[in-house]
């Protein structure tokens, strides 16, 4: 079988950074607290950032000249293009859809692959609508259930906690745009990137309608949040590893690593466990507010995170296409020898 990797190797890694004197400005380590603004240091400046700032302010410029249906016209032919050129993650794609969609026919899988290579090409121009489009354009193409709108405002006015529960869609960013304009802002939990120029245009980008930031591996700052009243999006659906995790079905795979992050912070006093998620319909995006998940959480973390994948699944399959089927999702098995993904050359956690 031909071998794939997902990442350059250590030595060019290094390399790289030697060249580009590339640095951080996220800091690192455990319960180092909220992002409230973008650092920019006069480094980010420096010639080798440049195609970064290039990149950003092009897509600034598409997102907000074009029309919306040409920018998404042009994520299609971006993502059909990146499945040509990007073989490792064409595997992983393939190979997700055969661990999740066992009983599916062969055929129906590659339509189905093929349709989530053009939405990650559509979910980068997304981005930029989330990031850069005025709150007017914003409304202008928000869908949502009056009823569903209104429980979720009451429950935001309540004081009770409210952790969001959500997924890697591809249009994750304009969920929480979308729910901070309509509903309430919040606190976003997300990944620091190590290249700064990165990491301000995505903490700029997220605090258009949020109040802050905390890191994914910051679990203090989360539960510091939850008793503020603040609410957090929370999409606890990738794989972390084994030491956080416990083995519970998620669709095909009945061992798949998944954390027990949402029952710990549900155990917070009065938090509401809230489904919310956003599905592209046309040009527009529908957002879905849930009830609360009732007798939520119970004793058992195992229990609940299975509860929670089941959960995960009925959001996914309004439409599996719009999933960010791309990451490893099954790489972690209960057993240390066994290789989901054999096609790939390097094995990092």
């Amino acid at each position: 079988m031909a071998k794939h990797s997902l990442h350059i190797s250590d030595e060019k890694r290094q390399m790289e950074s030697e060249q580009k004197k590339r640095f951080s400005t996220v800091e690192k380590g455990w319960g180092k607290g909220f992002v409230h603004h973008p650092v920019f240091v006069k480094e980010m400046l420096k010639p080798h950032f440049w195609g970064a700032w290039f990149s950003i302010f092009i897509l600034c410029f598409i997102v907000n000249i074009l029309p919306a249906a040409v920018s998404l016209f042009l994520g299609r032919c971006l993502g059909r293009l990146m499945g040509r050129i990007l073989p490792a993650r064409k595997y992983v794609l393939k190979r997700n859809l055969e661990l999740a969609f066992p009983d599916m026919d062969e055929s129906s899988r590659k339509k189905l692959a093929h349709k989530v290579q053009e939405n990650s090409g559509m979910a980068i121009f997304e981005t930029g609508f989330a990031w850069f489009w005025p709150d007017w354009r914003i409304k202008k193409h928000i869908r949502v259930d009056k009823e569903e709108l209104d429980n979720a405002v009451a429950l935001a006015r309540s004081g009770n906690p409210i952790l969001l529960l959500s997924a890697h869609f591809v249009t994750l960013e304009l969920m929480a745009r979308i729910f901070g304009t309509v509903v309430t802002p919040g606190i976003g939990v997300y990944r620091p990137s190590d290249h700064p120029v990165w990491e301000w245009a995505q903490v700029r980008g997220r605090l258009r309608k949020n109040f802050a930031l905390v890191d994914r591996k910051d679990p203090r700052s989360m539960i510091k949040a939850l008793m503020r009243n603040f609410p957090i999006w929370y999409a606890p659906d990738q794989d972390y590893g084994r030491r956080v995790s416990v083995f519970v079905p998620f669709f095909g795979v009945k061992e798949a690593a998944t954390v027990v992050g949402t029952h710990n912070l549900a155990k917070v006093k009065n938090t509401k466990v809230t489904p919310a998620w956003t599905i592209r319909e046309g040009s527009n995006y529908h957002l879905y507010l849930k009830a609360p998940l009732e007798n939520f959480p119970s004793e058992d973390p195992t229990a609940d995170a299975a509860f929670i994948n089941k959960e995960l699944e009925k959001m996914i399959m309004y439409a599996p296409e719009q999933y960010l089927w791309l990451h490893r999702r099954f790489k972690t098995a209960p057993d240390e020898n066994e290789d989901r993904y054999p096609g790939l050359s390097d094995k990092p956690g």
